[in-house]
């Protein structure tokens, strides 16, 4: 078992695909990070080799890359950010509701239903 970051990587899935469950990792950041260490596309986790393994840990926990806490802390602060100055996304972050100009009238019935208060001044 590899753990990266406080994330288990599960063994039977393809590397790229298995980084993608670190926090901040996508399809495409994972592709880049895995043709920068040189692995194959078709290894699985648990055929990688104790280099590969090294390799993988000391680029993911170099800071080179925002993942876990130091993304989720930064998005955190740019709402926070958004609140304090009080501006109309803030606002709608506040509320609950969709804050990047999609339609409310009809669709996000959820949003709307809960409309929960996380974000307080």
């Amino acid at each position: 078992m590899i753990r990266i970051l406080g994330i288990n990587l599960l063994q039977d899935k393809k590397v790229y695909i298995a980084l993608t469950s670190i926090y901040g990792i996508g399809y495409s950041k994972s592709l880049q990070i895995t043709n920068k260490l040189n692995i194959d596309l078709n290894l699985k986790v648990s055929q990688l080799s104790q280099k590969n393994i090294s390799d993988l840990r000391d680029l993911l926990e170099s800071g080179f890359y925002k993942l876990e806490g130091d993304l989720k802390r930064f998005t955190n602060s740019n709402i926070k950010r958004l609140i304090s100055i009080n501006s109309f996304r803030g606002k709608r972050h506040i509320k609950g509701l969709p804050s990047r100009g999609q339609r409310t009238k009809t669709n996000s019935k959820t949003s709307r239903k809960i409309s929960l208060f996380k974000y307080t001044k």
